[in-house]
């Protein structure tokens, strides 16, 4: 039996921090004890935070390494490699790659099958140092839609499918001027004429395939037991469709509005790690912080930078009314459990040893170590 006792560590607990130490053995969380254990054998983490890896649900990082500039294809195997070292740096020790199937721009630079392949691959070659599982993002207004879910629905890994629309004029492009500055951001710059024709085009494609398409992924979902999570939802009819749906996860709720009634109806409300680090949206949607006092924040996101996930938990950690036990669940145990993992997000005897020592260094926590599955990583 391989044993690792981790000591003089602040433990952050479900529900506490307190001074402690952690035995680990054959990967998984054996025994947790108050105060010093003062062995010979164990690693001083001196006074280091020690808190569970995080659970990241929604990673778009990795399209930033598959297409790190506009028409500058990544070989898929590079890109996911430098993708999970990025994450392990940063603290992600489960991650749900979100990949989009059927979003217009999207489907430029990723083919999700070959994406699928190469992260099955580097799995068998041993390339990968977090654990990688799949998040299905479902865009139904794409007029064949079933057809590329299909062979994608047998994926290893496979956790999450959510229901989007980015159809411009509602949800996240409920203005049409933020959906014109996000077109040319993303190297689609167009005349006011092609715009506007753009925008037709794709109004058409949802009020054709949209509703149709909501009813073949929610049958898939249902077949193979899988959670679902809405996207954007930005009024109370969306939630719902969402509650209707059983959904059990509210992406990046647009307005205060409907993250409210999404976390009274049960949703798990999911927001932005870097719109919290940020103090503010990059689209103009709602805070994340005025969804942390209101009350109705569950997890965060690192969306599309790794690095925050860990920072905004420090960040609301500092909140009297959230503390720190509370803050780190929203970015492990919460996110975890939401998913169907039972065996990770939290330090408890008999989970997985996925565990982050942490400095906290000039207001910021810095990463000293990583063990994933009981092996140090980092």
């Amino acid at each position: 039996m391989t044993e690792l006792l981790l000591d003089n560590a602040r433990l952050i607990l479900p529900e506490a921090v307190i001074a402690g130490h952690v035995l680990i053995a054959d990967g998984l969380i054996r025994q947790i004890g108050q105060g010093r254990s003062h062995s010979p054998a164990a690693l001083d983490c001196e006074g280091d935070y020690l808190l569970p890896g995080l659970v990241e649900l929604h990673t778009d990082n990795l399209e930033k390494h598959l297409l790190p500039r506009p028409g500058a294809h990544w070989p898929a195997a590079a890109a996911l490699r430098a993708h999970d070292a990025q994450l392990l740096a940063a603290g992600i020790t489960t991650a749900l790659n979100a990949i989009s199937v059927g979003e217009e721009d999207a489907e430029e630079a990723v083919d999700p099958q070959a994406l699928l392949m190469a992260l099955a691959e580097a799995r068998e070659d041993g390339g990968l140092r977090v654990e990688h599982a799949v998040h299905l993002r479902c865009e139904l207004p794409c007029p064949d839609l079933p057809a590329r879910l299909q062979p994608l629905l047998r994926t290893p890994g496979l956790r999450l499918m959510s229901l989007m629309d980015h159809t411009p004029g509602q949800r996240q492009f409920h203005d049409l001027e933020l959906y014109r500055g996000y077109s040319a951001r993303h190297g689609n710059a167009r005349d006011h004429e092609q715009f506007q024709a753009r925008v037709q085009h794709l109004q058409q494609l949802q009020r054709r395939h949209a509703d149709a398409h909501r009813r073949v992924v929610l049958a898939m979902a249902r077949d193979l037991g899988l959670p679902l999570a809405s996207h954007d939802d930005s009024d109370l009819n969306h939630i719902a469709e969402a509650v209707e749906a059983g959904a059990c996860i509210a992406e990046f709720p647009v307005n205060l509005a409907t993250a409210n009634a999404a976390h009274a109806a049960g949703l798990q409300v999911l927001a932005g790690a870097p719109n919290l680090v940020r103090g503010g949206s990059h689209s103009g949607n709602v805070a994340a912080s005025d969804l942390a006092r209101a009350g109705v924040l569950d997890v965060l996101s690192s969306d599309y930078v790794p690095g925050s996930l860990l920072m905004a938990a420090f960040q609301l950690g500092e909140w009297e009314s959230i503390g720190l036990a509370r803050a780190v669940a929203m970015v492990t145990r919460t996110p975890a459990r939401a998913v169907g993992y039972r065996d990770r997000g939290e330090i408890a005897p008999g989970l997985r040893a996925d565990l982050l020592r942490v400095r906290v260094s000039r207001g910021l926590p810095q990463i000293e170590a990583v063990w994933v599955g009981g092996k140090q990583r980092y």
